[in-house]
């Protein structure tokens, strides 16, 4: 037979196409042509292809006019994914192998010029897809990539370390089958920092677990050595572990980077980019589009550091993203869309020389060097940000006096408990509540109501900050176990916008 058909999938965004690899020979001129809108690591497998065969001491066919067609030609492909796929069709169509054991079969892996097969990225997008179309089809995968792919249920994932063992159990009448992935058990989770180790600031704590309990972004604000990064870096121990689609979508988002562990399955991921960090390395992009640090945080917490320092237009892009939760991409030649569920935490010093505010150092700029440093985060970023808190410098000798603090378990039970009580109310966290649905989930008492009020009149708020106030005041009525809001709820919920010095 002289035209064989594997079946594969090509990356597109956060999802994997199908693709045919369709692979002829025919009499003529020695060639290797290799057709369907291929970037240049897949015209590249052609040497690694024959290289392969060669050296697994498999005949590759050096007197025939090769042709290979990645179907749909519209779908770009890329990355070396195809070199298994192609090898096998051209054994199957010089004869080698069955071609009909390949039509139950989806494939993809990338081929040293040994013969193995090394891993390659979104193997569990390729699974979700396979699941999602519901296909009869089993995927074949390096035993690298497997392990991954079997997280998802429903679908038969076949692994092979070398491209003789799929050969072999590929050959006609042959009884030797390839080895079932089985899904990796997950790992215990690590014990991160313990919030028990921040002494002191109190209100910066509370503002933590009220995050925490509505997945609502947080912004703190003070002099260098306050504790800022320390109270960031234990948000995620705070919040409960992923389910399993919530696990599912963050995994797939990862694979596509190449980043995915097994081991860390259904744990919240942290990313914390440094300030040099450009728009497209935030958001995503490039060609093919590769998802961001907003995207690799799904689900997660996005933690930005020196936040005035980031490029005004990488902060300006997060802007939609914050209330779409989704990224679109879109170039000239195709679009791409990723998700950007994440939770957003970042910290700044309020002037230029971090010490405005701080009772233990004089502050040595002037009003006008602290309002240009502040503007640096415009007004509409701003404006999407839930909570805003001061973070105040503790003297030395208070510091060594005070106690202990609360650790970051007993926190985590009372916001698993308030998180659990909001989803059973309304489906979704209090950050993503719809105005009609802060109407009838958030209404809040008429003494209240009053003080929200007078409050967004004085201060000169928005309709969105008027509406963020609601939902921190929903969470934080959740923590004290109340079904409306009371002036208690809201008085702490207003206070909690005012974290700049201006």
């Amino acid at each position: 037979m002289s035209l064989a058909l594997v079946h594969s999938r090509s990356l597109d965004g956060i999802s994997a196409a199908a693709v045919s690899v369709e692979v002829h020979l025919a009499n003529g001129l020695p060639s290797f042509t290799l057709v369907g809108l291929a970037e240049t690591e897949v015209k590249e497998s052609r040497e690694r292809v024959r290289a392969a065969l060669q050296n697994s001491g498999l005949s590759f066919p050096h007197n025939k006019r090769i042709t290979v067609n990645l179907a749909p030609a519209e779908v770009p492909k890329e990355g070396g994914r195809f070199d298994l796929p192609i090898a096998l069709g051209l054994l199957a169509a010089s004869g080698q192998i069955d071609a009909q054991a390949l039509a139950g079969l989806e494939c993809a892996g990338e081929l040293s010029l040994s013969g193995e097969l090394r891993p390659v990225r979104g193997a569990l997008a390729m699974s979700l897809a396979l699941r999602r179309e519901g296909l009869p089809r089993q995927l074949l995968l390096p035993q690298a990539s497997a392990a991954e792919a079997a997280l998802v249920e429903q679908v038969q994932v076949l692994s092979a370390h070398h491209l003789l063992e799929v050969v072999a159990a590929l050959q006609p009448g042959s009884e030797q089958g390839l080895a079932q992935a089985r899904a990796q058990a997950a790992a215990p989770p690590l014990s991160g920092p313990d919030l028990r180790d921040i002494k002191g600031q109190a209100a910066a704590k509370r503002a933590l677990e009220i995050a925490a309990v509505g997945e609502h972004s947080l912004l703190l604000v003070g002099p260098p050595g306050t504790g800022k990064s320390m109270l960031a870096q234990r948000l995620s121990g705070l919040l409960p572990p992923l389910d399993d689609e919530q696990a599912l979508e963050s995994a797939a988002v990862l694979s596509l980077a190449g980043q995915f562990q097994p081991s860390r399955w259904a744990q919240r991921v942290m990313r914390s980019p440094h300030h040099t960090a450009s728009a497209v390395a935030l958001v995503g992009g490039g060609s093919p589009p590769r998802p961001g640090e907003i995207s690799l945080a799904l689900h997660g917490v996005l933690f930005l550091d020196e936040l005035p320092e980031f490029n005004r237009l990488a902060l300006e892009a997060l802007r939609e993203p914050m209330e779409t939760g989704r990224i679109l991409i879109s170039r000239a030649a195709r679009q791409s869309e990723f998700p950007a569920r994440f939770q957003l935490i970042a910290a700044m010093n309020p002037c230029p020389c971090g010490n405005a505010g701080n009772p233990l150092r004089a502050c040595r700029c002037s009003p006008d060097q602290i309002s240009r440093y502040q503007a640096r985060l415009s007004g509409p970023f701003l404006d999407r940000l839930d909570l805003l808190i001061e973070v105040l410098m503790v003297p030395p000798a208070e510091l060594a006096a005070l106690p202990a603090g609360e650790s970051s378990a007993s926190v985590a039970a009372r916001v698993a408990a308030a998180r659990a009580w909001a989803h059973e109310r309304q489906g979704c966290s209090n950050a993503r509540l719809t105005v009609d649905q802060l109407d009838k989930l958030a209404a809040p008492e008429p003494a209240a109501l009053a003080f929200l009020q007078k409050a967004a009149e004085k201060l000169g708020w928005s309709a969105r900050s008027y509406h963020r106030v609601l939902r921190v005041a929903r969470s934080i009525a959740d923590l004290a176990g109340s079904t409306r809001l009371n002036p208690a709820h809201m008085a702490e919920a207003i206070q909690m916008r005012r974290g700049l010095r201006t």
